[in-house]
């Protein structure tokens, strides 16, 4: 049997003890080769409801497309946080992710006073407001799916974009994921300055090519 989560829990909890602005922050992108890493910040109505809602990699692209949507017209606020493959290189993917957090609740806290963040396992220590570092969070709190399906679909239309440019790389089928495709246009193409050059294999690319 599916197992069904309640994920209204932690947002019930902070509801029942004043706590009325919350805000789900999650990130997309800590795996692929190429491009930045891209996180979300969403802030919905209290006892928001939308049915099927749950973390962006269960759902179809048509659902996440659906989903945006209709949490980008009911959100009391959204911020997005980006950082390139750049500071990806420089700061290494755990901390240009964080920093990429703290730039969406930053974006957020223009338009809204967020009172709790609910975080999807990341800890982010420097914030100003109390927050709760849930694993699995995107599939427990409705917040933080807001907030992966807005990271996630944001991201994927960076990376159509960026296909249009190299379409050899697929980047609109794997949005940069180390695909079989991917790898091997590596292989006979080389990299391309979105490229993450201390994530492998496109380390191993440049290691070859500098010792040929």
């Amino acid at each position: 049997m599916k197992e069904i989560i309640d994920n209204k829990k932690y947002e019930q909890e902070l509801y029942s003890n004043g706590i009325n602005t919350i805000a789900g922050v999650d990130e997309v992108g800590r795996g692929p080769l190429v491009g930045p890493v891209v996180t979300a910040c969403v802030v919905l109505p209290k006892n928001y409801i939308l049915e099927g809602l749950t973390d962006s990699k269960k759902l179809t692209k048509k659902q996440r497309e659906k989903f945006f949507d209709i949490i980008t017209k009911d959100a009391l606020a959204i911020g997005i946080g980006i950082k390139s493959e750049k500071i990806i290189d420089e700061v290494n993917i755990y901390e240009a992710t964080k920093l990429a957090m703290y730039e969406a609740i930053e974006e957020c806290m223009k338009k809204v006073k967020i009172e709790h963040v609910l975080i999807d396992a990341m800890k982010l220590d420097k914030l100003s407001m109390p927050s709760t570092s849930i694993i699995k969070g995107d599939l427990k709190s409705i917040s933080i799916s807001a907030a992966s399906v807005v990271a996630k679909v944001t991201r994927d239309k960076m990376m159509v974009e960026l296909d249009k440019k190299y379409p050899v790389y697929d980047f609109k089928h794997n949005a940069g994921y180390p695909t079989k495709k991917h790898i091997e246009a590596i292989e006979k193409y080389g990299i391309i300055n979105e490229h993450r050059k201390t994530f492998k294999p496109v380390c191993f690319y440049l290691e070859k090519r500098y010792t040929k």
